[in-house]
């Protein structure tokens, strides 16, 4: 599947493009990090940067463990699925997303003016996911079905002011998942940061650290959305700014699991507790 050749203007938020022989392979130069992001087109390639690393990765992994390497090899052939809306358990799963979002409304079909208020760009799903592909929509799962407090908060918007033109939540999703595949970069030989080696260590410890840093980059997302009291022209700019968050947690000395992260506790929270329910952002 080719790259998309139609440009996204930089005040539009789109699903990911679709997906190329390499997806993750969209990048731009370091120095365009700190440059207008309003000439930047979301999901378009996302920046990298220097961090000083962990003691513990300042040799680049050559050797992995047997399970390191099963592991990796399972996320890889995850990120590889593109979604397919004739395949039954993709069906099933967008089903079941909805079933977790909205438990106490039936779903008329999988094709329906109701996903909209989930944030799809139309009635179909489907034609969302693209360059994000069956991964994302699993993220979305996950996080619905493992912290559901947090998650319909989000979904529902209700901590904070929120903007009168607010980021379309499964989208914004989609983003997010392809964003980390970006920041992982695991089709290259070799890696840009140290996040990648920190990663895949995690993994080894837990094969679902990959689901549990999205849901901790939804959390991060929302939290810089408020504090900025952003608006859907700046989602680009909080992707950018959450990536770099992500980032820098992950480099921390003593983050050796996703739940030592400093902004997990995000996702322990109750609504009345979560970042700017009360107007003010922590």
């Amino acid at each position: 599947m080719k790259a998309a050749t139609n440009p996204v203007r930089g005040d539009e938020l789109r699903s990911p493009p679709p997906s190329s022989k390499s997806r993750f392979s969209n990048r731009i130069a370091s120095s365009d990090y700190t440059s207008d992001v309003s000439s930047k087109w979301i999901m378009r390639g996302l920046s990298c940067f220097w961090i000083k690393p962990k003691r513990i990765y300042e040799r680049v992994f050559t050797n992995l463990t047997s399970l390191q390497e099963a592991r990796l090899k399972g996320l890889r052939h995850r990120m590889s699925i593109e979604f397919d809306p004739k395949l039954n358990d993709h069906q099933e799963a967008l089903r079941s997303l909805w079933n977790a979002s909205y438990p106490n409304e039936e779903l008329h079909g999988l094709i329906s003016e109701q996903w909209k208020q989930m944030g799809w760009q139309g009635k179909d799903p489907s034609t969302d996911f693209r360059g994000a592909g069956f991964i994302s929509l699993e993220n979305l799962l996950f996080f619905a079905k493992t912290f559901s407090v947090s998650f319909q908060s989000l979904l529902n918007k209700q901590c904070g002011k929120r903007a009168f033109w607010e980021y379309p939540f499964a989208v914004a999703g989609l983003n997010i998942t392809f964003m980390i595949m970006q920041m992982l970069d695991l089709d290259s030989s070799k890696p840009s940061t140290f996040v990648r080696p920190v990663l895949i260590q995690m993994l080894a410890g837990d094969e679902e650290a990959f689901d549990l840093l999205y849901c901790v980059a939804f959390m991060i997302l929302d939290k810089k959305w408020l504090k900025k009291n952003a608006s859907y022209m700046q989602f680009n700019e909080i992707l950018r700014s959450t990536r770099a968050q992500l980032e820098r947690e992950l480099l921390l000395d003593d983050v050796l699991r996703i739940e030592n992260m400093p902004s997990f506790r995000l996702l322990m929270q109750e609504p009345h507790e979560h970042h700017c329910c009360d107007g003010k952002c922590a």
